[in-house]
């Protein structure tokens, strides 16, 4: 890469994902605004937020190559952020339990040099067994899940609850690498 990549996002799962391109970055937290917006698709949030991210950190950086994304959990049409507290965390979990839900991540790219900005969008199914509010406090317990959208993560226990997914895995951790990879390609054609 012929300019320093950097990452608007303080994820330590987008870090250790990112790091598994073995392409050098350094980090970069957005300030951007992520309030979703009165009758906002899913869709069109995680697209207008990652979009809204890189733009903010192009306005504090020079001569890089800026990636973000956003990731939020959806089931019947509701956004399932990061659960606000830990009464928040178990209705999510209580509603997500013996259902599947969609997660998606869109991902934007902004080559500063350039001026060019690449984007896009990626959606997996993600099945939950039934889980007992047992079940579900002892997770809450168990792991911190505060700072994840839907209130779980796949890379950790709650992937014994997890049967079956459709789609790509890293995007449930919030960075589709397939994505990435594609959209920087892109951007050096």
């Amino acid at each position: 890469m012929e300019h320093p990549l950097v990452l608007a996002s303080q994820s330590p799962r987008r870090r250790e994902l990112l790091e598994i391109l073995g392409i050098p970055f350094s980090v970069v937290v957005s300030t951007a605004d992520e309030t979703v917006k009165a009758g906002e698709s899913p869709e069109n949030y995680v697209v207008r937020v990652a979009r809204a991210k890189g733009m903010e950190v192009v306005s504090r950086v020079s001569n890089s190559v800026v990636l973000s994304a956003d990731t939020v959990v959806t089931i019947d049409g509701e956004i399932l952020g990061k659960p606000a507290d830990r009464s928040n965390a178990i209705q999510m979990l209580e509603k997500l339990s013996g259902r599947d839900h969609s997660v998606y991540t869109a991902v934007c790219v902004i080559d500063q040099s350039r001026g060019r900005m690449s984007e896009g969008l990626d959606q997996t199914r993600v099945w939950l067994n039934p889980m007992t509010r047992t079940q579900i406090l002892d997770y809450i317990d168990r792991e911190n899940v505060m700072d994840k959208a839907g209130a779980y993560a796949i890379q950790g226990f709650a992937s014994v609850y997890i049967p079956k997914i459709a789609g790509s895995y890293s995007n449930v951790m919030g960075l589709p690498l397939a994505l990435v990879w594609d959209l920087l390609l892109q951007l050096k054609g």
